[in-house]
């Protein structure tokens, strides 16, 4: 199972994307323009990219560029267009793209790529964001769980500490974060979806699927933090 991100400025392409991933048993995450790219790769770090070339903000092959040059192109990606020309593709392929898909894209060159995608390995190491020296010289022992503490921005409510076990699958990790995290946003909020949308820079209907894969319960009360 791998983390895929969807960047495509169509709904229509993002929710069929979305069920053919997802049937196959991957992760997907959405995004419709390149604001909302970078958001979640950041996040999500997946670990493989469909981008689509034409969007209406910044465009797939500028968001390549940009990947490629501040070192975040550290997964693979694959380009489609229904307009593209080969000039394009090829100055895609160029920067540090893996494919291009035509569209309208068959379920069965889609479900190929996706599968050579997978099996490539980065060639350029993540850039970390923040990190830890450790010396030999040093006694202390690593901490794990780590302890994460997240301060809302409301002084009603009171910091939400939460432990994650990194012993644990990645697969396992990462949903336990992600569920806390919503459940921070969402009592922070008041419960508001359209509010922790804006704010997780996810649709709408995305962040709805992503709640229930998640078990976050989204009753209005659990969700208003209303004991």
């Amino acid at each position: 199972m791998a983390t895929i991100l969807v960047v495509d400025d169509e709904l229509g392409i993002r929710d069929l994307l979305f069920e053919i991933l997802n049937d196959e048993g991957h992760q997907v995450e959405l995004a419709e323009n390149a604001a909302q790219a970078r958001l979640a790769r950041a996040a999500a770090r997946p670990d493989l990219v469909l981008l689509d070339i034409w969007m209406p903000d910044t465009d797939g092959v500028t968001l390549l560029k940009e990947w490629a040059a501040t070192g975040q192109l550290t997964m693979p990606v694959i380009m489609m267009s229904g307009h593209a020309t080969i000039e394009t593709a090829v100055q895609a392929t160029r920067i540090g793209a893996l494919a291009f898909l035509e569209k309208p894209i068959t379920m069965q060159k889609l479900l190929k790529a996706v599968d050579q995608g997978l099996v490539r390995k980065p060639a350029v190491p993540e850039r970390p964001i923040l990190g830890v020296v450790q010396t030999p010289a040093t006694s202390q022992p690593a901490l794990s769980p780590v302890m994460v503490q997240a301060q809302p921005a409301s002084s009603r409510l009171p910091a939400s500490v939460q432990s994650f076990d990194l012993s644990q699958p990645l697969r396992e990790a990462r949903d336990a974060f992600e569920k806390a995290y919503f459940e921070f946003h969402l009592a922070q909020e008041g419960g508001s979806m359209t509010r922790v949308a804006e704010k997780t820079g996810l649709e709408r209907t995305h962040l709805y699927r992503k709640l229930k894969q998640l078990g976050v319960d989204l009753s209005r009360g659990k969700r208003s933090g209303i004991a």
